[in-house]
């Protein structure tokens, strides 16, 4: 067996760790090995020290869902008293907010509603296009695959017709762990692995890039974390289409799915074992949203070069009990304070602004 100070060197190097290897390292390395380990191929990639944000806005078109995963405390089931969908007086005033406070990018993700079809979608993307000149990253794998049941198309038409419409970019969401496994106790309702990976293909095939997100800290084992890496690198090895990894941990108040909060060290320890595995993804974002800001400014010395979004609204992560907020100065200064250069990016990651 390889020893773990070994398998770090390998890594910084940039030779490629196996799935066997990265297991080894999430289960018996020292945390602090890691992110030093991660810090080195941070600083490889992006030389400049600059720490990079996005000012955008999350906004949720409706909270009905029919898929019920047991991690979520955002959803309401058709009928409920506060079940809702967006109209566009609201979707005016959250981009017009939006605009004001210099943002570039919408984040539109919503629950797999029954009754909303791809019209709904489309008029909602040609009408923000028309009156608005910001970027659309939105819709996750579920819900384009629930767009495509619904419709009777196939994925690629579906998210053909919306990037017709107007939709730019898509988040990684609905990834939680890409371990069938996993998903069947979490959310048994919810795409397979498989089926959120074809649709990152099509996506990428068409030309749109995507993130790729990870929500650990609940039924899965360290292996099926590096699993999910592995999968993710070997998509990102046949189309290039992942801009950024973004992992999270699971916020269990409210939730079905019940247990304990992730704590920082595990955090810390995903996050680095996402820059060593990720060879071939360029940036991987810290979590200020369930770690809080100083836990954000810590995971910049292992292996994060970007903060993330100001997230001018949030809500899903909001329903199970966790609220940080941070503005923008607060972002500006803890990066700063990190030893850093805070930079304003686009979703392509080309800069717009640098402190």
């Amino acid at each position: 067996m390889k020893d773990v100070p070994a398998l770090l060197e390998k890594a910084v190097s940039g030779r490629r760790l196996s799935l066997e290897e990265g297991i080894l390292l999430m289960e018996k390395a020292d945390l602090l090995a890691l992110g030093t380990a991660a810090n080195r191929i941070r600083q490889k990639l992006h030389p400049d020290g600059i720490v990079t944000y996005v000012i955008d806005r999350n906004i949720n078109y409706t909270n009905v869902c029919v898929c019920g995963c047991h991690f979520c405390a955002f959803y309401r089931r058709p009928g409920d008293r506060d079940a809702y969908v967006i109209d566009k007086p609201q979707l005016d005033k959250k981009i017009r907010e939006t605009l004001a406070a210099g943002g570039t990018e919408l984040l539109i993700q919503g629950g797999l509603h029954p009754s909303l079809n791809i019209d709904f979608f489309i008029d909602m993307l040609r009408y923000i296009k028309k009156n608005y000149d910001i970027h659309i990253h939105s819709f996750s794998p579920p819900e384009i695959v629930h767009l495509s049941r619904l419709s009777g198309l196939p994925v690629a038409d579906v998210l053909a017709q919306l990037k017709q419409a107007g939709l730019d970019s898509l988040p990684g969401g609905g990834a939680e762990i890409l371990v069938d496994r996993v998903r069947k106790l979490i959310s048994p309702n919810k795409i397979s692995w498989r089926q959120w990976m074809e649709v990152m293909d099509a996506a990428h095939r068409l030309g749109m890039k995507t993130t790729a997100t990870m929500m650990f800290g609940h039924v899965e084992t360290p292996a099926e974390q590096v699993k999910h890496m592995v999968r993710v690198r070997e998509q990102q090895d046949a189309t290039g289409g992942f801009t950024a990894f973004i992992p999270w941990s699971f916020q269990p108040r409210n939730t079905k799915l019940g247990g304990q909060t992730a704590g920082g060290a595990l955090y810390l320890r995903v996050l680095a074992m996402a820059r060593i595995m990720l060879d071939n993804i360029p940036n991987i974002q810290a979590s200020w949203v369930t770690q809080g800001a100083k836990m954000a400014q810590v995971a910049l010395n292992f292996g994060a070069n970007d903060f993330g979004s100001t997230m001018l609204e949030e809500n899903v992560v909001r329903a199970a009990g966790v609220s940080y907020r941070v503005g923008l100065k607060e972002i500006r200064r803890v990066i700063k304070d990190a030893g850093f250069t805070p930079a304003q990016r686009r979703t392509d990651y080309t800069l717009v602004e640098q402190a």
